[in-house]
């Protein structure tokens, strides 16, 4: 398996998803099938973003032949939506079959604030698992200065977390927005934090075009 591409420490930049036929030639080669996607996508970038597992968990054999698809150094940012939280156990065991592959765990909240449910959410998994909460609701507006060292929220530079987790849902991005970008997080990266960045798919293969224009600037 080819090595990924990026060639800053800590920096994992990607899309969401990966199985998209409309990306052939323009991202994938003609010549590369649907069950080759994944394998190639890891060739160039270093990370997905995995929104199925909030809607339902996939099976085992899944899970293991993704991590068989991809070097070491892949990551994959699952997703829970807190409403599941009831299958925990199901989630944590199946997504831990991407062993070291695993990244952070994005959590979608769309309910009001609600301490409650964040203490059941870190009390529901082991201490080693990292969550980018989604929150979708006003009243959760900084909390991030509050959430412990396994816990960031999405978009939020700022925080105790170890590492940052953004989502690019907003195209065209310019060059000159990009660059804006890796200005920011360059000292992120600097500061020894891993950075995971997403941008969102599109019918044709601009997501992958902007991930690696990205890590360009960064390099």
């Amino acid at each position: 398996m080819t090595a990924t591409k990026s060639s800053v420490p800590g920096l994992y930049v990607g899309t969401s998803g990966w199985s998209y036929p409309s990306w052939r030639p323009g991202f994938y080669p003609t010549e590369v099938k649907p069950a080759g996607f994944l394998a190639y996508y890891a060739e160039r970038l270093s990370t997905v973003e995995l929104n199925t597992t909030g809607y339902r968990i996939p099976a085992e054999e899944q899970f293991s032949r993704w991590a068989e698809q991809t070097p070491p150094e892949f990551r994959f940012a699952v997703k829970l939506n807190s409403y599941r939280v009831n299958q925990a156990a199901t989630f944590a065991e199946r997504v831990g079959l991407l062993g070291e592959r695993l990244g952070p765990t994005r959590v979608l909240v769309n309910s009001a604030r609600d301490e409650g449910l964040l203490t059941l959410i870190f009390g529901s998994f082991d201490d080693d698992f990292r969550f980018a909460f989604d929150f979708r609701h006003e009243s959760w507006a900084g909390i991030e200065h509050e959430l412990p060292g396994n816990a960031a929220c999405v978009n939020a530079l700022e925080g105790a977390a170890r590492f940052r987790y953004l989502r690019f849902r907003e195209p065209p991005y310019t060059d000159e927005e990009l660059a804006e970008w890796a200005v920011r997080i360059r000292p992120l990266v600097d500061a020894g934090l891993e950075v995971f960045c997403y941008f969102r798919h599109e019918d044709e293969p601009t997501a992958p075009a902007y991930a690696e224009r990205l890590l360009e600037l960064l390099s």
